[in-house]
C-alpha cells in the first residue's frame, strides 16, 4: 500500500508539471523566466510568463515528485513513512477539493488513504517499543 501512494504521489507530481509544460505551453515562456524577467514581477498582477512559472515549475508538482520518491525510498528501505505526510497531504486535498473540485483530487486522497492504512499495518505487524520504558 506505502509503495502504491508513494506512486501515485510521483506520478500525479511529474504529470502536473511536465502537462503544465507542454500541453498548457508554459515552456514558451522559458526565455523570459531565465532572462530576469520575473525579478520584478507583482504576484498581485503576474504577467502570462509569471503566471506560466507558477503553474509549472513553482507549483506544487516538483515537490510532490520529491514526497512520493522520498516514500518510495523509505518503503524500499523498510522504513514506514511517518503518518504525518499522509496527514498533510491528506489536509491540503481537502482544501483543493473545495477549492479546485475538478482536478485529481480523489487520487491524491487515495494516496493518503493507501500511505496511512500501511503505516497502520506496518505499526500493528512491527510495534516499537515505547520509549524510556525498561530501561534504568
Amino acid at each position: 500500500m506505502i509503495k502504491w501512494a508513494g506512486w501515485i504521489i510521483a506520478l500525479l507530481g511529474a504529470a502536473h508539471t511536465v502537462l503544465a509544460l507542454t500541453v498548457e505551453k508554459a515552456a514558451r515562456h522559458a526565455g523570459t523566466w531565465f532572462s530576469g524577467g520575473l525579478w520584478s514581477e507583482d504576484l498581485a498582477d503576474m504577467s502570462p510568463a509569471g503566471s506560466a512559472y507558477w503553474l509549472s515549475l513553482e507549483s506544487f508538482g516538483p515537490p510532490l515528485v520529491l514526497v512520493g520518491l522520498t516514500v518510495l525510498w523509505l518503503d524500499r528501505r523498510g522504513i514506514t513513512p511517518p503518518a504525518f505526510i499522509a496527514w498533510t497531504l491528506a489536509a491540503w486535498t481537502a482544501v483543493d477539493a473545495v477549492v479546485l473540485p475538478f482536478t485529481p483530487w480523489p487520487l491524491f486522497a487515495l494516496a493518503c488513504a493507501l500511505l496511512l492504512i500501511g503505516a497502520r499495518r506496518a505499526h500493528h505487524a512491527n510495534p516499537a517499543p515505547e520509549a524510556g520504558l525498561g530501561q534504568a
